[in-house]
């Protein structure tokens, strides 16, 4: 792979991973309602669940399905009412991240480390995102460094772009200011994950 196709490759991950959606609110509500570590957690498990993507892509099972809409259209719907599920949640006071915050509780690392795996390999549009732009970068990788390459690339930008929002939201001077709005950013992250759940099910009738 070239050094210049690699930069295409780099523009096109920076920019699926600065993307507003379900996965920042997740880091967001992780961050908030645990602790700097969770964030980071959440935003690395996140990460290998991009880099499964991209692996699956580069194996080719991508186009497999893309040529099979039984199991594609599955795969949305789960995921789909996955998100839906996650969104009632924070819409809900009860274990709401502002009911989290008030009663000074956190969840374990281990659920971030769950919600941020899951809610990448459950999130039809980060399929359609490697289906559409990814896949064009696998014929460039030619060898085993190259198609290294293309998996590491997102897995780390995904990574490196989600730590650096769970510390910037955890800063001693930025925090207090947004615990004070925690239950808007709860019920701000349930409107985007249920309107997500709808878009992808509206797609699917």
């Amino acid at each position: 792979m070239s050094f210049t196709t690699w930069l295409g490759l780099l523009a096109i991950c920076c920019l699926g991973a600065m993307s507003p959606g379900p996965s920042l609110a997740m880091v967001v509500r992780h961050t908030l309602g645990g602790s700097r570590l969770h964030g980071i957690v959440c935003a690395w498990a996140h990460s290998i669940g991009i880099g499964i993507y991209a692996l699956v892509t580069l194996l080719g099972l991508a186009a497999v399905l893309k040529t099979s809409p039984l199991l594609f259209n599955a795969i949305a719907i789960i995921g789909a009412l996955y998100l839906a599920w996650i969104g009632i949640q924070a819409l809900q006071s009860k274990g709401g991240m502002q009911q989290t915050l008030s009663a000074g509780s956190k969840t374990s690392l281990l659920v971030a480390a769950r919600d941020g795996l899951a809610i990448s390999l459950f999130n039809p549009k980060i399929l359609l995102f490697f289906l559409a732009l990814f896949s064009q970068f696998v014929l460039a990788a030619e060898t085993i460094s190259g198609q290294t390459l293309i998996v590491l690339t997102p897995l780390v930008i995904d990574g490196l772009w989600y730590t650096l929002i769970a510390i910037i939201l955890s800063h001693s001077a930025i925090l207090p200011k947004l615990r004070e709005k925690a239950v808007w950013i709860d019920r701000v992250s349930g409107v985007v994950l249920i309107a997500l759940a709808g878009r992808v099910i509206f797609t699917l009738i």
